[in-house]
């Protein structure tokens, strides 16, 4: 019995665990990788696994970091059943179809920029047909219902209190046929946060041989905060914008923490703890997921007294690029909410554009940045970022607001860890970055948990998890990166902050004699001539 981390090992994003029994092979999720150039490239490489050989498919919740390439996983030769929630499902028939367009939109202007280069043209990873078969795929599965998946496999999903639909997932595999057992294993997925805004908190049960759980706030702590508390900071940080006289800019996940922001900013226009100033929601993709949001305000929490969950005068939908494009009429007073919540793609690059360079305006980060996104430079304080390969001083207000995370901090997720023990095997902490896979794993071992039974894969390591000495064994295997390429900033980072650093400078000289000294001197370093220093 084999388990490979293909994604979300020693970095963030790309989530894909690769199991192989005696009887069959499977996924748990099928992830996009985000983050620097280097890392998303692994989205256009080959799997490290046969499509074609794959039996099924186990979906923790619809971020397109865990199931962002199942439509390239059906185009590559995948035949077998995806199995998920409804609200993953109900999700995903928005988000797979926006990921197909955005892919084929991006990868039409690249191909324009290739032909004037004369360089090869690129095709997109999938399109709309290869969304579509992936859709037909799907199979829905209740909550706390054991279910048999493939041969001697059954599955058992929890509430994982993160999104719409997010679930852990509790496997039993049968093994052995001389000395039959079965091995239990836990895939955490996301794990929420407590007092999470329309879930409850996480569940799962405890005593399993395996526990693959999520890193990704491990280390740090937030203030706990309540539903009224979350809505004070919130009408806080609003005032303080809007007091700035410009537009106050939310960078947001389509899914979840736009709904989030929508109620809370709908209760407090309601008790007239904010001004009623226009509210525009600038994203396809989160306009439909609100409207699924609201078929299922029934299975939400926190959403009964609050009538008309996300409709309000002042509150805006712009769905066409035409109206996205009049929102740049708008030097200030309103708050324009827009993907992606790393700042990486969508509609909020655009009105980062018109805005960042404005002393009045205000950006709000209210998620986690992955390393290498421009979500990541602006909360690191950039001066000066490029988008769409312009180059942009950043004079905005950037504001960074933890209350709406829909990930566990550290103390959260080893509570939740806790109550997962005993666990006779060994617990794999993966989707985080260093500094946090390295609090969680001194955690455990403060909490009792012995040193050799808390692991941390990199990517591509695979475990046989049926060795039987004591401890887990990794199987030699090529690695697709090492880690030191899959942390923070990669060289197309450090070329744009070049590239900056070296305009600067050569706008700072005294006159073009310096100017032309500065280039002097750079062209020889590239030629090898100048004095080399690290």
């Amino acid at each position: 019995m084999l388990l490979s981390f293909c994604g979300a090992a020693g970095t963030v994003t790309g989530s894909c665990y690769w199991m192989r029994t005696e009887r069959c092979q499977f996924l748990v999720d099928c992830g996009m990788f985000q983050g620097s150039k280097t890392l998303k490239a692994l989205n256009y490489g080959a799997f490290p696994f046969d499509p074609a050989k794959i039996d099924f498919v186990l979906l923790t919740h619809a971020h397109i970091d865990h199931a962002g390439l199942i439509p390239k996983l059906v185009k590559q030769g995948f035949k077998g059943p995806i199995f998920a929630t409804e609200g993953s499902f109900d999700l995903l028939s928005y988000m797979l179809p926006d990921s197909a367009y955005i892919q084929e939109s991006e990868v039409e202007r690249l191909n324009r920029r290739n032909a004037q280069r004369g360089r090869l043209t690129v095709e997109p990873m999938y399109n709309g047909r290869d969304v579509e078969a992936a859709l037909e795929a799907f199979s829905i599965i209740g909550y706390e219902t054991w279910r048999e998946v493939g041969e001697g496999v059954r599955a058992r999903f929890w509430n994982a209190g993160h999104i719409l639909g997010a679930a852990s997932i509790e496997i039993e595999i049968a093994t052995g046929q001389n000395n039959p057992r079965v091995c239990r294993l836990l895939f955490s997925g996301d794990i929420g946060p407590e007092h999470k805004l329309f879930h409850p908190d996480p569940e799962a049960p405890e005593n399993f041989d395996y526990v693959c759980c999520e890193s990704t706030y491990g280390g740090r702590r937030r203030t706990d905060a309540t539903a009224e508390e979350r809505r004070r900071i919130l009408a806080q940080e609003v005032k303080a914008a809007l007091q700035r006289g410009g537009n106050l800019l939310i960078p947001a996940f389509a899914v979840e923490r736009t709904q989030e922001l929508l109620l809370d900013l709908s209760v407090l226009f309601d008790r007239g703890l904010l001004p009623k100033v226009p509210v525009f929601l600038d994203s396809p993709l989160a306009i439909k997921a609100t409207r699924v949001f609201a078929k299922n305000a029934a299975d939400l929490e926190d959403t009964t007294n609050v009538p008309d969950l996300f409709r309000r005068p002042n509150i805006r939908f712009t769905e066409s690029v035409e109206e996205s494009k009049m929102i740049a009429r708008f030097a200030g007073g309103a708050i324009i909410i827009a993907g992606s919540g790393m700042c990486d793609a969508g509609r909020i690059r655009h009105h980062l554009k018109n805005n960042l360079w404005r002393h009045d305006a205000t950006v709000m980060l209210v998620g986690y940045q992955a390393p290498g996104t421009l979500g990541a430079l602006l909360s690191r304080g950039a001066s000066t970022v490029k988008i769409q390969g312009e180059d942009l001083r950043v004079k905005a207000t950037i504001r960074q607001v933890d209350v709406y995370s829909g990930h566990a901090d550290g103390d959260q997720l080893l509570a939740w860890l806790k109550a997962r023990l005993p666990v006779k095997a060994a617990i794999f902490l993966t989707h985080g970055e260093e500094a946090g896979l390295a609090a969680l794993r001194d955690g455990l071992e403060e909490m009792g948990v012995p040193a050799e039974r808390i692991v941390v894969p990199q990517l591509d390591d695979v475990v046989d998890l049926l060795a039987g000495e004591g401890k887990v064994q990794f199987r030699p295997v090529p690695h697709r990166l090492q880690s030191e390429s899959l942390r923070g900033l990669d060289w197309h980072n450090d070329l744009a902050e070049f590239s900056i650093n070296l305009r600067d400078r050569l706008e700072e000289a005294a006159d073009d004699k310096a100017r032309r000294v500065i280039l002097r001197r750079v062209s020889r370093a590239l030629e090898g001539k100048g004095k080399s220093s690290s």
